[in-house]
């Protein structure tokens, strides 16, 4: 879809994503930030989590759920996509350990990267997707906000400290202005999942995999599995959307199936955060 809605929508979805990125590095050292690759068995369970378990969920869910075809693709694509970008922000609510989100985030983009090319063109057939289109949002709204908000606070920390809260409020403003844009774009797309198990598909899938990931891994601190959690609980809707783009006459209701990721990430995230947060208050320091 084109025209000036559109181009909103992919301009907040950069300042969105980017911008928690960017407000996470200005706050962390790179000692912080690598403190999570350090920890094997946070990397073994996020591979198992987020692409073997992941993937097969949203498999199933379109087995056993009467869910039309391109509502199935885009559930299949949002299973694929694990950990938003503003991951950060939702740690910080969970107050999870901060220094594990870079690890996460990292972890998921590779893999992403790694997994999409053969895991698209298998689970969906006749839509096939290369490492760039996959590469390119990832490298966007990932990985240099990322780098770019570790190296301010690295050369000029008292800077980056002036500077974070600006990033932080930016990235709230362009989160209010997506979903407003998202409601005048697709507002009837979504209103016409009602009654398809489209939005109870998402909402299943969020759940049983956060609930997994949270509570079944061993050895890993709450405040470690908190950000294992939340990672599986959001999706990067830009990486799992960017292989829709690139097929002419698609059925967009596939678009409007990863589009709807956007409200129901967030609430479902927030509630995830909530329970991490309580569970943080009563965990041993």
């Amino acid at each position: 879809m084109d025209g000036p809605l559109a181009l909103a929508l992919k301009v907040l979805l950069v300042i969105f994503m980017a911008g928690s990125l960017l407000e996470m590095g200005l706050g962390l050292s790179v000692t912080e930030a690598l403190k999570g690759l350090r920890n094997a068995r946070f990397l073994a369970h996020g591979v198992l989590f987020a692409f073997v378990l992941g993937p097969l969920l949203a498999w199933l869910l379109t087995r056993v759920l009467p869910l039309a075809e391109p509502y199935a693709i885009g559930l299949l694509l949002l299973g694929m996509t694990p950990c938003a970008p503003f991951l950060p922000t939702m740690v910080d609510r969970a107050h999870g350990d901060i220094g594990y989100a870079p690890a996460m985030l990292l972890l998921c983009a590779v893999g992403t990267l790694a997994l999409m090319p053969v895991g698209v063109p298998l689970l969906v057939p006749g839509l096939a997707v290369d490492a760039w289109t996959i590469a390119r949002p990832l490298l966007g709204m990932v990985l240099l906000p990322l780098l770019a908000g570790l190296a301010v606070f690295r050369a000029a920390p008292s800077f980056a400290t002036v500077v974070r809260p600006v990033a932080r409020r930016v990235s709230g403003i362009a989160a209010v202005g997506l979903l407003a844009v998202c409601l005048l774009l697709y507002g009837r797309g979504f209103a016409s999942t009602f009654g398809t198990f489209a939005i109870g598909a998402q909402i299943l899938f969020l759940a049983l995999l956060t609930a997994a990931g949270y509570a079944i891994p061993q050895g890993l601190a709450q405040a470690q599995r908190s950000v294992l959690g939340l990672g599986l609980c959001t999706r990067n809707l830009g990486a799992a959307v960017a292989p829709l783009l690139a097929v002419a006459g698609l059925d967009q209701r596939a678009v409007v199936m990863v589009v709807l990721g956007v409200p129901v990430q967030i609430a479902c995230s927030l509630a995830a955060a909530a329970w991490f947060a309580r569970d943080a208050k009563r965990a041993p320091r």
